[in-house]
């Protein structure tokens, strides 16, 4: 399916969002969730500059799995990292642990549904932290209700990922033609969601 420039205008200014949120948004975080959301969003920035420039046939790259659970595994380490201090190292080890998991069982050919297990568990996990952790901590008064749009964002970066990872797989959740019709929008308001949520919540 050919690019349009609709799609590409999406894609840029997807990038102009994770531009800004590496650059400013997450001033004044400890150590841990900076390198965190500054992995996710700048990863978030990269690959949407290369749709921009080689069209949706980089989505048949074997990283593009590896990539889309990048982004939910460390944005969802940085919220965790700020916001639940108890949990910190345990989720960390899954986060460590889940990526490996992904890059092994995409690197050693598996012909059984463990790939497919694998990438459901580790965004599953990781795509309802970002969605329900912001949402709580919205709801309970500890973050201002505006932080409840990262949660949005969080719902939104999950279904995209599974979304290209099923796809990836070769076993598409939906055909091919809708996720290549809807991903630069869904992109594009998961970024608005993200930005405006860290900014105001």
């Amino acid at each position: 399916m050919k690019m349009t420039s609709v799609d590409r205008t999406l894609l840029l200014l997807t990038g102009i969002l994770a531009a800004y949120q590496v650059a400013v948004g997450i001033n004044g975080l400890g150590e841990v969730p900076i390198i965190a959301y500054t992995i996710g969003f700048g990863i978030l920035l990269v690959a949407g500059l290369l749709l921009i420039i080689l069209g949706f046939d980089v989505l048949d790259s074997p990283i593009v799995v590896i990539v889309s659970t990048i982004i939910p595994l460390t944005i969802s380490l940085g919220l965790v990292w700020e916001h639940l201090a108890s949990l910190r190292t345990s989720y960390l080890v899954f986060a460590i642990a889940g990526f490996l998991a992904v890059l092994a069982t995409r690197a050693i050919p598996i012909k059984n549904k463990l790939p497919t297990l694998v990438i459901a568990i580790v965004h599953g996990i990781s795509g309802m932290t970002i969605f329900l952790l912001p949402s709580i901590l919205a709801a309970d008064g500890s973050m201002r209700p505006a932080f409840a749009l990262v949660g949005l964002g969080g719902a939104m970066i999950g279904l995209a990922g599974l979304l290209l990872s099923f796809l990836k797989a070769g076993k598409p959740i939906v055909p091919r033609e809708t996720i290549l019709k809807i991903l630069p929008a869904l992109f594009l308001l998961m970024s608005v969601c993200f930005v405006a949520g860290f900014k105001f919540g």
